[in-house]
């Protein structure tokens, strides 16, 4: 049974620069959220918690290394109680340019390692508390890359391992329907990051809105959608 508490306690993936750093200081702003910087450096991560302020902390965390997903959450169970926001925006493996007859068994595992199982060690970790606790959201920062009906002909490894992000997004939400604990996809769109480059459209800023509103949803929010500028996207 959820107990309300003051604070919602809400880890962000890759938060130490871009889009996530945008995610968590939003969640910040609020001030209904204890917000956990995660990124592969320590350093990085309290850092940037440090600026972002407001009883924010870090914790080091690898999507792609089982023992430090492991870690990091019982860390900020330790310290902070329990996850009830979880952002997967940790990604990478942006292969543009490449043709989908070319991608190497190694690109392509090493796409799904970061795009797809990162994000699945990171749901199988917070997920248990979350039902027992009867409230959670999980927010998967995907693509439209990986769907079917706005993908385009570049960037094959990680236009698959999305549209695998997409897939389980649907599978968690249906398993999960009804428990409190909802679950959602979003494309940030063309954001101004190392990966999107100079000349994106958007900023930080407006790629975080749809991350933060679907991390914010009320209890009868949508659950099982892919979302952007919140809007639905079609799969």
């Amino acid at each position: 049974m959820d107990t309300t508490p003051l604070r919602r306690v809400a880890l962000v993936t890759g938060a130490n620069r871009g889009i996530g750093e945008a995610i968590a200081r939003a969640l910040a702003t609020t001030g209904d959220h204890l917000v956990v910087v995660g990124a592969r450096s320590l350093a990085a991560a309290e850092t940037t918690a440090t600026a972002i302020g407001s009883d924010a902390f870090g914790v080091q965390l690898d999507v792609t290394d089982a023992s430090s997903v492991l870690a990091a959450v019982a860390e900020v169970e330790r310290r902070a109680g329990r996850v009830d926001v979880l952002v997967n925006n940790a990604g990478g493996h942006y292969d543009s340019g490449t043709v989908a007859s070319e991608v190497s068994d190694a690109d392509a595992l090493d796409a799904l390692e970061v795009n797809l199982l990162g994000p699945w060690r990171m749901i199988a970790a917070v997920v248990p508390a979350m039902r027992a606790n009867g409230w959670g959201r999980i927010v998967n920062v995907s693509s439209r890359s990986g769907t079917f009906s706005a993908t385009w002909s570049d960037a094959p490894a990680y236009g698959v391992s999305k549209a695998a992000l997409n897939m389980l997004t649907l599978q968690l939400a249906s398993e999960l329907r009804g428990t409190g604990v909802l679950v959602n996809a979003c494309c940030p769109g063309w954001v101004r990051t190392e990966m999107g480059g100079a000349g994106a459209d958007k900023s930080v800023e407006e790629g975080a809105d749809t991350p933060v509103w679907l991390a914010t949803l009320p209890d009868d929010g949508e659950t099982g959608g892919f979302w952007g500028e919140r809007q639905r996207i079609p799969w």
